[in-house]
Order: C-alpha cells, then structure tokens, then sequence
C-alpha cells in the first residue's frame, strides 16, 4: 500500500532516536523507498526522488522542511497513521540507518548504483533534477536483499 512520502517523512521524524534533518531525512526517504523496492516490489510512495548534489532527495519533502536547513526538524506532529507493514518497514530502516550522520548516510548514497546512475555525465558539483527511477532503485536493491 502506498502512501505520500510527507506522511513517511513525519513518521521517521517522530519515530527516529536521534535528531532528523532535512538532510539526514532526504537520505532515510531514500533508504526507506530503496529497500521496499528492492525487498517488495511496489514503492511506499510516489513521489520521485532526485539525484542532488548531497545525494538522493525528495523534493516536496525537502521543500517542506527547508526552513530547518542543517538543525534537527522537530517532532510536533499528531499521531501519524501508516499501516503496519509500512510502520514496521521504516522502523527496520531506522534500525540499520538511523544512528548513521547524515553526512555518512550522503556519503554512502553517493556510492551506490541508483545515485550514481541518475547522475551520470553530470560533474559532481552541478545541480541536478534527474531522477533516480524506481527499477534502479529495485536492482540495486534487491542484488543487496538476496546477497
């Protein structure tokens, strides 16, 4: 079942251990969508998410928190209703990424099949709008789930 990527967002803000960022936030979107795709089949959400300078983004969800640049988004949100499968998926991403910094959490997208390939011809430090597309993301992904 889908459901819209601010939705995630909120979730892995209230639900995260440690303090979220815009940045840190973007790349655990990334990480939450790679792996249901790559594990599952079908996307949590639709929403495209884009090779950027400091790795995956979604822009919508980056726009929305935009105001908090680099200091931690504070969980003030209502209960966040996601069904359990989804609830139990991104909880299992926090688990593996979520203690990670977002600079690490940029530093490891920026290794990996989908960032790269969306990115391709494109100099490191140029901006970009190309889209890191959902069969990348499920290939890569899913090599990584049946290793």
């Amino acid at each position: 079942m889908t459901t819209s990527a601010h939705t995630i967002a909120k979730f892995i803000i209230q639900k995260s251990v440690t303090p979220i960022s815009n940045l840190k936030l973007q790349k655990l979107l990334y990480y939450v969508q790679g792996w249901h795709l790559g594990l599952y089949g079908p996307p949590v959400f639709n929403e495209q998410i884009q090779a950027w300078i400091h790795g995956p983004v979604v822009p919508a969800v980056f726009q929305s928190y935009r105001q908090f640049k680099w200091t931690p988004i504070p969980a003030d949100y209502g209960p966040v209703k996601v069904d359990k499968d989804t609830a139990d998926h991104v909880i299992a991403i926090l688990g593996a990424f979520g203690k990670l910094s977002a600079a690490q959490l940029e530093a490891i997208s920026h290794k990996e099949a989908p960032w790269i390939e969306a990115r391709k011809g494109i100099e490191p430090n140029c901006p970009s709008t190309s889209v890191i597309t959902h069969d990348s993301m499920r290939r890569f992904f899913g090599k990584l789930a049946n290793e």
